[in-house]
């Protein structure tokens, strides 16, 4: 199967809000669509996210759908970039904290970058897992469990994680890959 055709037929979920590192997720989400997959960028609400470049304003983002209408069982697999503000602010949202633990209760391939993983402690699901992230997020993550290690890319039973855009090449490749292999038994809240 050609890389183009790996993930058709495929919806592949991005969970972000204001403050998102953009290109964590504007190269998921184009590697994704290369792949042939369907994404939609879920957010808090309707209407535009505003990116980031760094510390710098980026562009607009157009969400596809609301949080409160989108369901785990809708998607092949979820992307969770970063930006500081990003995660922080979803983590207080019980809707968002619940979709992402879904995806987990179903098995489903989940792919967090940089500060996303936060979301991964807040739905409880890094226990017993090898993660990397955003270096300030490593006690938070081994508190929540995790055995944490400084790696470009971590994959476990089809959780993948990466540390910041610099290892956005090698995070989209993985990422394609387990949301290509679909369910993982491993892959349990």
């Amino acid at each position: 199967m050609s890389s183009k055709q790996t993930l058709k037929g495929k919806t592949i979920a991005i969970l972000a809000t204001d403050g998102v590192e953009q290109i964590e997720l504007t190269d998921p989400q184009e590697a994704l669509e290369k792949a042939g997959a369907e994404v939609h960028l879920i957010s808090l609400e309707m209407g535009e996210i505003q990116g980031m470049r760094h510390d710098s304003i980026g562009d607009k983002l157009t969400v596809n759908k609301p949080i409160h209408n989108a369901r785990a069982e809708n998607y092949d697999g979820l992307v969770l970039p970063g930006g500081v503000a990003n995660p922080d602010t979803m983590r207080t949202n019980a809707a968002c904290v619940d979709f992402v633990r879904d995806f987990f209760k179903q098995g489903k391939p989940v792919a967090a970058i940089c500060h996303g993983p936060w979301m991964l402690v807040e739905a409880d699901v890094v226990q017993d897992r090898k993660v990397t992230s955003w270096p300030s997020l490593r006690t938070d993550l081994k508190n929540a469990g995790a055995n944490w290690v400084d790696e470009a890319c971590v994959c476990d039973g089809g959780l993948v994680t990466s540390r910041n855009p610099d290892d956005l090449e090698i995070f989209c490749k993985k990422a394609v890959e387990e949301f290509a292999e679909g369910i993982h038994a491993a892959q349990t809240a």
